[in-house]
């Protein structure tokens, strides 16, 4: 069974929404990737999951978004409707739009009029200091922007749970530091929920209120771990006895979690 620990219900901060888990299982083709799993998250909390590949890491992202359904068990959002924005690894931009109407892509959809959703998207995108290419095409961007692109996408709908899927793996390692400190600071702005997977332990400590490992096999919950850093947390924080001790911890997690 993969239980976490009893925690305290916390009120709302912000803008999130609290998310709780029960009993959830998901298998393919005979194989089983997440059983009996139970989960609570906080409103406004960013949660960092990490584990072995194959662990039931984004199948359990798409069973919070809805865009699986679960062979058992259910997943309670406390507010409904709520707004839910998903990041993937791959920004998957339309080539033939511009930055600017890629980021109102979303509110097209749902009918916003042209010229309030493109009012939205360039205010959107001047916060993500991406103003002055808002005329270009995606293939005239950096993979660093193009995933800053993808977030303002994500973010222009003023989602209460954001939902990421290793967003930043395919960046060098000082784009993904930029993006790290840019989506630290939405958070703290915005305070919506964040569930964030990552394969970095690193990043995880950076960014996350609270992380959890996760199992090879079932999706057992490994550790259910709050990461006792203060916000804002800097890029020299890292280089830190404390940083390295909550990184050290989850490492030793995870490294069973590949034989678990």
């Amino acid at each position: 069974m993969s239980h976490s620990p009893p925690r305290p219900h916390t009120p709302e901060s912000g803008i999130g929404v609290a998310v709780s888990i029960s009993k959830l299982s998901r298998h393919f083709g005979g194989r089983q990737v997440l059983a009996d799993f139970h989960l609570r998250i906080d409103a406004g909390e960013f949660l960092a999951v990490l584990g072995p590949s194959g662990c039931g890491k984004s199948t359990l992202l798409r069973l919070i978004a809805g865009l699986d359904r679960p062979d058992a068990g259910r997943v309670a959002i406390d507010s409904n409707p709520w707004p839910i924005a998903y990041v993937f690894q791959d920004p998957s931009l339309l080539p033939w739009r511009t930055v600017l109407h890629n980021v109102a892509l979303p509110l097209e959809l749902t009918g916003v009029p042209k010229e309030q959703r493109l009012h939205a998207a360039a205010k959107l995108l001047a916060t993500v200091g991406l103003g002055e290419a808002a005329g270009r095409f995606p293939a005239q961007l950096s993979g660093g922007m193009r995933m800053r692109v993808s977030l303002a996408r994500a973010l222009i709908t003023e989602p209460r749970l954001l939902l990421l899927d290793e967003p930043f793996a395919a960046l060098d390692a000082l784009t993904r530091q930029h993006l790290d400190d840019y989506l630290q600071g939405l958070f703290m702005a915005r305070r919506m929920t964040v569930v964030f997977v990552t394969h970095s332990i690193a990043e995880a400590v950076f960014l996350a209120d609270r992380a959890l490992v996760l199992s090879a096999a079932g999706g057992t919950i490994l550790t259910d771990r709050p990461i006792a850093l203060p916000r804002p947390r800097r890029e020299a924080v890292q280089t830190t006895v404390e940083f390295a001790s909550e990184c050290a911890a989850l490492a030793q997690v995870l490294a069973q979690g590949h034989s678990a």
